[in-house]
């Protein structure tokens, strides 16, 4: 998966690179998978996990939302003569494919894969001009529909937050003005338009469409909204001593997981301005420590693996609490639907 480096974003974002497993002995390690065993990985992409996980013995249930990887992957579905299932779904459905004993594992490598990246028709990238589309699962709205017709306070809070872009409100208003003259068709189009209003200095790291593509990509995917419904389902397909493990690459991504596990550890909360909130039992116990980044070795190796950080858990029996968004404290931005063609 290509996402951020160092807790932002990444060249990456508009570059094309090779596909290779972040963590994969991390992961390994907090899976434990073995002969007789289930895993479910939820974000398939190029097999890296998975495979891993096979050849370890235990057999696996991969997902991915995008119908170009389920048909790739059906030559590695052959290959290992029914050990690997691999079905057309979103990884916040998860729970809808466990066996009825429940999983002994779930893995989730969030963000969008290189292949993806590597397909200008795919328009993810500002680098290759392309359809204006993100679309991981190739249907819904796409980047285009909500650059021509969000409203500039919307498009401001979603470079804002979702990118972490600090001049969201220029851009959007100069978005706002190019397209009541001419539509944005193509990344070009709006990578084009950015760069002339916020050029690039000496001292940038990252090309200045970078956090506004990030931004959309999210958006369009509802990625924030996806990882959460995903823990949530997580917790209600694994059997007690089952093992969730997770690998992110941005920091809004993984405040969302430190928080699940925060909230999931059975710890009594609060503070010195607000009353104790009762401690009840946890769901899961930690794997290890808290979060595990790449080594330096691997980093220098692998540029994606320098901001990647796994957190994993062991599910106990306690009965799950139930799917409460509010633990994230994810921000309201505009409706999807509302923005459809």
């Amino acid at each position: 998966m290509v996402t951020d480096q160092g807790g932002g974003v990444s060249e990456a974002e508009g570059g094309p690179v090779r596909h290779i497993p972040v963590l994969l002995p991390e992961v390994l390690a907090a899976l434990e998978p073995a002969p007789g065993k289930v895993i479910l990985d939820g974000t398939f992409g190029a097999g890296g996990y998975s495979s891993a996980i096979l050849k370890a013995g235990a057999d696996v249930i991969a997902l991915d939302r995008d119908p170009t990887v389920i048909a790739a992957g059906q030559a590695q579905v052959a290959e290992w003569g029914g050990r690997l299932k691999l079905v057309h779904a979103q990884f916040s459905d998860l729970a809808a494919q466990a066996p009825e004993g429940g999983l002994d594992g779930v893995v989730l490598d969030i963000g969008v894969s290189s292949m993806q990246i590597d397909e200008a028709e795919r328009g993810f990238s500002f680098q290759k001009k392309g359809p204006l589309d993100m679309r991981m699962s190739a249907s819904g709205v796409s980047a285009a529909d909500v650059v021509n017709r969000a409203k500039v306070s919307d498009l401001i809070r979603i470079f804002g937050f979702l990118g972490e872009e600090k001049q969201a409100g220029r851009i959007a208003r100069a978005i706002e003005k190019r397209r009541a003259e001419q539509p944005f068709e193509t990344t070009r189009d709006l990578a084009g338009l950015i760069e002339v209003v916020t050029p690039r200095k000496a001292k940038d790291k990252i090309h200045p469409a970078t956090r506004v593509f990030q931004a959309l990509r999210i958006f369009v995917n509802d990625e924030l909204g996806e990882l959460a419904e995903a823990l949530f389902a997580a917790e209600r397909a694994l059997k007690p001593g089952g093992r969730l493990v997770v690998v992110t690459f941005h920091s809004l991504e993984d405040r969302i997981v430190k928080a699940f596990f925060q909230d999931r550890s059975g710890k009594a909360s609060g503070s010195r301005h607000l009353p104790m909130v009762s401690a009840r039992a946890a769901t899961f116990t930690p794997v290890g420590k808290p979060m595990v980044s790449a080594s330096e070795e691997e980093a220098s190796l692998n540029p994606r693996a320098r901001s990647a950080k796994l957190r994993a858990g062991i599910r106990t029996e306690a009965q799950s609490p139930g799917n409460d968004l509010s633990i994230f404290n994810l921000p309201e931005l505009a409706s999807l639907a509302r923005l459809g063609g």
